[in-house]
């Protein structure tokens, strides 16, 4: 079979700008619990795109971690790759991908640090062995050979056998603060819903974009 042969036509639902909450955090929530109560795997899996300041663009999966009025909360090594271009051009895209709903969000915003008390909060909550994963590995740094990861990893477990493992400086939550966010919902014949919200003047406009 020909790549360019796979193809699935949605047919599930539709969306209509009468269906969708007037805030987009709300409409957000709605979808996020359907997501859930549909089962699908890993419904806090995104994809989020960071840039350089000279607009190099990467992208990755991470997983949410937290949203409200806020924004949305992911928690990252602030040494990696992604954690270095946010601090440098701190800008985000996500995208959410619930194929079972045949269903897609996609959020745009301005990107801050989650407050230190915040981000211990949740880093205490993690698994040990998560825990000591964060002292372990420095996200995105060249390794020879994963038998020097998996020292230190062996050093860090005798370091921290008490299981009192102190939040790293260098690790924490990031959020990302929605500027615009678009409910796409699939439909036949690549003619899918998609609604957008704008926020404009500090109100959030909402408007129904061309598939």
């Amino acid at each position: 079979m020909s790549i360019a042969d796979i193809r699935t036509d949605y047919r599930r639902q539709s969306l209509s700008e009468q269906d969708v909450a007037a805030d987009p955090i709300a409409q957000f929530t709605r979808w996020f619990e359907e997501a859930v109560n549909a089962a699908v795997l890993e419904p806090n899996a995104m994809c989020l795109a960071t840039a350089t300041p000279d607009a190099y663009p990467s992208a990755r999966m991470v997983l949410l971690k937290g949203f409200d009025a806020r924004g949305f909360v992911f928690y990252t090594d602030y040494r990696s790759r992604k954690g270095q271009e946010l601090a440098d051009n701190p800008h985000a895209s996500l995208c959410f991908f619930w194929a079972e709903l045949e269903r897609q969000v996609r959020i745009n915003g301005a990107v801050q640090r989650v407050s230190r008390a915040e981000s211990d909060a949740y880093f205490q909550s993690r698994p040990l062995p998560s825990r000591v994963g964060a002292w372990t590995s420095h996200q995105s740094m060249v390794l020879t050979d994963r038998s020097v990861l998996e020292q230190q990893l062996a050093a860090n477990e005798t370091r921290f056998a008490s299981g009192q493992v102190p939040l790293p400086e260098h690790w924490g939550g990031l959020r990302i603060i929605p500027e615009e966010l678009e409910f796409w919902q699939g439909r036949e014949s690549r003619l899918h819903d998609r609604i957008q919200f704008r926020r404009e003047a500090g109100a959030w406009v909402k408007r129904r974009l061309s598939p």
